[in-house]
Protein backbone atom coordinates (compact mmCIF):
# COMPACT_ATOMS: atom_id res chain seq x y z
CA UNK A 1 0.00 0.00 0.00
CA UNK A 2 1.35 3.44 -0.95
CA UNK A 3 1.74 6.10 1.71
CA UNK A 4 -0.80 8.92 1.90
CA UNK A 5 -0.86 12.18 3.87
CA UNK A 6 -4.52 13.18 3.99
CA UNK A 7 -4.35 14.33 7.63
CA UNK A 8 -1.69 16.89 6.62
CA UNK A 9 -3.46 18.04 3.45
CA UNK A 10 -7.13 17.67 2.52
CA UNK A 11 -8.18 16.25 5.91
CA UNK A 12 -6.14 18.67 8.03
CA UNK A 13 -9.41 20.27 9.15
CA UNK A 14 -9.94 17.16 11.29
CA UNK A 15 -6.77 17.71 13.31
CA UNK A 16 -8.27 20.20 15.82
CA UNK A 17 -10.76 17.49 16.81
CA UNK A 18 -8.07 14.87 17.55
CA UNK A 19 -6.60 15.70 20.98
CA UNK A 20 -7.53 18.73 23.04
CA UNK A 21 -4.88 21.45 23.06
CA UNK A 22 -5.99 22.92 26.40
CA UNK A 23 -5.85 19.64 28.36
CA UNK A 24 -3.93 16.74 26.79
CA UNK A 25 -1.33 18.98 25.14
CA UNK A 26 -1.10 21.32 28.15
CA UNK A 27 0.19 18.52 30.41
CA UNK A 28 2.84 17.57 27.91
CA UNK A 29 3.81 21.23 27.49
CA UNK A 30 4.32 21.56 31.24
CA UNK A 31 6.48 18.44 31.22
CA UNK A 32 8.62 19.76 28.35
CA UNK A 33 9.00 23.14 30.07
CA UNK A 34 10.11 21.46 33.29
CA UNK A 35 12.77 19.42 31.47
CA UNK A 36 14.12 22.49 29.71
CA UNK A 37 14.29 24.50 32.94
CA UNK A 38 15.98 21.61 34.75
CA UNK A 39 18.67 20.81 32.19
CA UNK A 40 19.40 24.04 30.29
CA UNK A 41 22.82 25.50 30.94
CA UNK A 42 21.71 28.93 29.73
CA UNK A 43 18.57 31.06 30.18
CA UNK A 44 15.96 29.56 27.85
CA UNK A 45 13.69 32.15 26.27
CA UNK A 46 13.39 31.04 22.62
CA UNK A 47 12.07 27.69 21.40
CA UNK A 48 11.72 26.08 17.97
CA UNK A 49 8.96 23.47 17.64
CA UNK A 50 10.18 21.20 14.84
CA UNK A 51 7.26 19.47 13.13
CA UNK A 52 4.75 21.72 14.88
CA UNK A 53 1.73 20.49 12.91
CA UNK A 54 -1.43 22.39 13.81
CA UNK A 55 0.24 24.28 16.64
CA UNK A 56 -1.26 22.63 19.73
CA UNK A 57 2.08 22.36 21.54
CA UNK A 58 2.86 25.93 20.52
CA UNK A 59 -0.38 27.10 22.17
CA UNK A 60 0.92 25.90 25.52
CA UNK A 61 4.66 26.49 25.18
CA UNK A 62 4.25 30.13 24.16
CA UNK A 63 3.27 30.91 27.76
CA UNK A 64 6.88 30.23 28.73
CA UNK A 65 8.90 30.83 25.56
CA UNK A 66 9.09 32.92 22.41
CA UNK A 67 8.05 30.07 20.10
CA UNK A 68 8.70 29.58 16.38
CA UNK A 69 7.01 26.66 14.63
CA UNK A 70 8.41 24.71 11.67
CA UNK A 71 6.52 22.19 9.55
CA UNK A 72 6.57 20.73 6.06
CA UNK A 73 2.80 21.05 5.47
CA UNK A 74 1.55 24.53 4.45
CA UNK A 75 -1.99 23.49 5.37
CA UNK A 76 -0.99 22.58 8.91
CA UNK A 77 1.10 25.75 9.20
CA UNK A 78 -1.94 27.84 8.28
CA UNK A 79 -3.91 26.05 10.97
CA UNK A 80 -1.12 26.64 13.51
CA UNK A 81 -1.06 30.33 12.61
CA UNK A 82 -4.82 30.62 13.09
CA UNK A 83 -4.45 29.07 16.56
CA UNK A 84 -1.38 31.15 17.43
CA UNK A 85 -1.48 34.45 15.49
CA UNK A 86 1.16 35.89 17.81
CA UNK A 87 3.81 33.32 16.83
CA UNK A 88 6.07 32.86 13.80
CA UNK A 89 5.66 29.80 11.57
CA UNK A 90 8.00 28.65 8.83
CA UNK A 91 7.84 25.92 6.21
CA UNK A 92 10.74 23.50 6.13
CA UNK A 93 11.93 19.90 6.06
CA UNK A 94 13.31 18.79 9.45
CA UNK A 95 16.20 17.06 7.71
CA UNK A 96 17.49 20.07 5.79
CA UNK A 97 16.02 23.38 7.05
CA UNK A 98 18.36 26.36 7.47
CA UNK A 99 16.87 29.30 9.35
CA UNK A 100 19.99 31.41 9.81
CA UNK A 101 19.41 31.65 13.57
CA UNK A 102 19.65 29.51 16.67
CA UNK A 103 17.37 28.88 19.65
CA UNK A 104 17.69 28.18 23.37
CA UNK A 105 15.40 25.13 23.19
CA UNK A 106 14.02 22.75 20.59
CA UNK A 107 11.09 20.33 20.63
CA UNK A 108 10.78 17.28 18.39
CA UNK A 109 7.52 15.50 19.14
CA UNK A 110 5.82 12.80 17.06
CA UNK A 111 6.93 14.28 13.73
CA UNK A 112 10.28 12.54 14.21
CA UNK A 113 8.42 9.25 13.57
CA UNK A 114 8.22 10.21 9.90
CA UNK A 115 11.99 9.77 9.65
CA UNK A 116 11.70 6.15 8.48
CA UNK A 117 15.28 5.65 7.29
CA UNK A 118 18.39 5.80 9.46
CA UNK A 119 19.98 8.46 7.24
CA UNK A 120 16.94 10.75 7.59
CA UNK A 121 16.77 10.12 11.33
CA UNK A 122 20.41 11.15 11.72
CA UNK A 123 20.00 14.17 9.43
CA UNK A 124 17.07 15.49 11.46
CA UNK A 125 19.09 15.54 14.67
CA UNK A 126 22.15 17.05 13.02
CA UNK A 127 20.02 19.84 11.58
CA UNK A 128 18.40 20.39 14.98
CA UNK A 129 21.81 20.52 16.67
CA UNK A 130 22.94 23.23 14.24
CA UNK A 131 19.96 25.38 15.29
CA UNK A 132 20.53 25.07 19.05
CA UNK A 133 22.56 27.50 21.15
CA UNK A 134 25.39 26.06 23.30
CA UNK A 135 23.91 25.08 26.65
CA UNK A 136 20.48 24.77 25.06
CA UNK A 137 18.14 21.78 25.25
CA UNK A 138 16.41 19.56 22.71
CA UNK A 139 13.44 17.54 23.99
CA UNK A 140 12.61 14.58 21.73
CA UNK A 141 9.72 12.20 22.34
CA UNK A 142 9.40 9.12 20.11
CA UNK A 143 5.92 7.70 19.64
CA UNK A 144 7.41 4.22 19.95
CA UNK A 145 10.76 2.50 20.23
CA UNK A 146 11.57 -1.11 19.44
CA UNK A 147 11.12 -1.86 23.14
CA UNK A 148 7.70 -0.18 23.51
CA UNK A 149 6.08 -1.13 20.20
CA UNK A 150 2.89 -3.23 20.49
CA UNK A 151 2.15 -5.26 17.37
CA UNK A 152 -1.31 -4.67 15.86
CA UNK A 153 -2.25 -2.17 18.57
CA UNK A 154 -5.49 -0.39 17.69
CA UNK A 155 -6.78 2.77 19.38
CA UNK A 156 -10.05 4.63 18.97
CA UNK A 157 -10.83 8.29 19.59
CA UNK A 158 -14.15 10.03 19.02
CA UNK A 159 -15.03 13.72 18.81
CA UNK A 160 -18.09 15.88 18.12
CA UNK A 161 -18.13 19.46 16.90
CA UNK A 162 -20.59 21.66 14.96
CA UNK A 163 -22.77 18.83 13.65
CA UNK A 164 -19.78 16.60 12.92
CA UNK A 165 -19.21 13.25 14.60
CA UNK A 166 -15.77 11.80 13.90
CA UNK A 167 -14.18 8.53 14.96
CA UNK A 168 -10.43 8.07 14.52
CA UNK A 169 -9.30 4.43 14.41
CA UNK A 170 -5.51 4.04 14.43
CA UNK A 171 -3.73 0.71 13.91
CA UNK A 172 0.02 0.06 14.04
CA UNK A 173 1.66 -2.98 12.50
CA UNK A 174 5.24 -4.04 11.83
CA UNK A 175 5.39 -6.40 8.84
CA UNK A 176 9.16 -6.93 9.23
CA UNK A 177 10.58 -6.55 12.76
CA UNK A 178 14.08 -6.94 11.31
CA UNK A 179 13.99 -3.51 9.66
CA UNK A 180 13.51 -0.03 11.17
CA UNK A 181 10.04 0.73 9.82
CA UNK A 182 6.44 0.09 10.81
CA UNK A 183 3.04 0.98 9.39
CA UNK A 184 0.31 3.19 10.78
CA UNK A 185 -3.13 2.95 9.20
CA UNK A 186 -5.84 5.43 10.18
CA UNK A 187 -9.53 5.08 9.47
CA UNK A 188 -11.64 8.23 9.66
CA UNK A 189 -15.39 7.74 10.16
CA UNK A 190 -16.83 11.18 9.44
CA UNK A 191 -20.54 11.81 9.97
CA UNK A 192 -21.77 15.21 8.82
CA UNK A 193 -25.33 15.66 10.07
CA UNK A 194 -25.49 11.87 10.25
CA UNK A 195 -24.22 11.20 6.70
CA UNK A 196 -21.24 8.83 6.76
CA UNK A 197 -18.00 9.45 4.89
CA UNK A 198 -15.06 7.06 5.26
CA UNK A 199 -11.44 8.09 4.61
CA UNK A 200 -8.11 6.37 5.26
CA UNK A 201 -4.43 7.20 5.71
CA UNK A 202 -1.40 4.93 5.57
CA UNK A 203 2.07 5.93 6.76
CA UNK A 204 5.42 4.15 6.84
CA UNK A 205 7.14 5.36 10.00
CA UNK A 206 10.52 4.82 11.62
CA UNK A 207 11.11 2.62 14.65
CA UNK A 208 14.49 2.53 16.40
CA UNK A 209 15.78 0.90 19.55
CA UNK A 210 16.63 2.88 22.68
CA UNK A 211 20.30 2.09 22.05
CA UNK A 212 20.04 3.51 18.52
CA UNK A 213 18.38 6.68 19.82
CA UNK A 214 21.09 7.18 22.43
CA UNK A 215 23.90 6.36 20.00
CA UNK A 216 22.67 8.80 17.35
CA UNK A 217 22.08 11.57 19.90
CA UNK A 218 25.51 11.08 21.48
CA UNK A 219 27.20 10.96 18.06
CA UNK A 220 25.43 14.19 17.12
CA UNK A 221 27.09 15.85 20.12
CA UNK A 222 24.37 15.88 22.77
CA UNK A 223 24.58 15.08 26.46
CA UNK A 224 21.56 12.77 26.80
CA UNK A 225 19.16 12.31 29.70
CA UNK A 226 16.51 9.59 29.35
CA UNK A 227 13.16 9.87 31.14
CA UNK A 228 9.49 8.94 30.95
CA UNK A 229 6.24 10.76 30.33
CA UNK A 230 2.93 9.22 31.41
CA UNK A 231 -0.19 10.13 29.46
CA UNK A 232 -3.19 8.24 30.79
CA UNK A 233 -2.37 4.59 30.06
CA UNK A 234 0.52 5.37 27.70
CA UNK A 235 4.15 5.66 28.79
CA UNK A 236 6.54 7.48 26.45
CA UNK A 237 10.32 7.68 26.52
CA UNK A 238 11.57 11.28 26.55
CA UNK A 239 15.12 12.28 25.67
CA UNK A 240 16.38 15.58 27.07
CA UNK A 241 19.49 16.49 25.10
CA UNK A 242 21.88 19.26 26.07
CA UNK A 243 24.24 20.92 23.58
CA UNK A 244 27.46 21.17 25.57
CA UNK A 245 30.42 23.40 24.83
Amino acid sequence: MDDTCHLYTDLAWLWPMWGDAATEYARYGQHVTGLIRRHAKRPATTLLDIGCGGGKNVLNLKREFDVTGLDLSPVMLAQAKDLNPDCTFLQGDMRTFKLGRTFDALLMDDAISHMNRRADFVAAFRTAYAHLNPGGVLVATPDVTTETFQQNKTSLTSATRDGLDVVFVENVYDPDPADEQYETTILYLIRDQGRLRIETDHWTLGIFSLDTWKHVLHETGFEVHEGRYNQEEEVYTVFTCVKTG
